[in-house]
């Protein structure tokens, strides 16, 4: 498949990018969130560094992403000790 050219602002710059099309609507979301991330950070802190403002935004975006790491291990494992119980209790009515 071929790809795409966008642009995308972050930081009062615009970063040119190839991507493929079926993630045009992703890369374009997470440029908006990223955005709307540094201002509020802006507003909330009175920080004007942009260079500071986008390592509070990776930094807020990597805890987030592995407390959802965590959380989906968390369900993977409740999961399995659900279908071992089930399996244990089929195998006692089959005996």
């Amino acid at each position: 498949m071929e790809s795409l050219s966008i642009k995308i602002k972050i930081s009062d710059r615009i970063y040119p990018m190839k991507i493929q099309p079926e993630d045009e609507t992703f890369v374009r979301r997470a440029g908006s969130i990223l955005t709307e991330r540094i201002r509020g950070y802006q507003k909330k802190l009175g920080i004007h560094d942009q260079q500071d403002l986008l390592a509070m935004v990776a930094f807020d975006c990597l805890v987030a992403y592995l407390k959802m790491q965590e959380a989906a291990g968390t369900t993977t494992n409740q999961l399995i000790e659900k279908i071992e119980r089930w399996n244990d209790s089929i195998e006692k009515v089959l005996e």
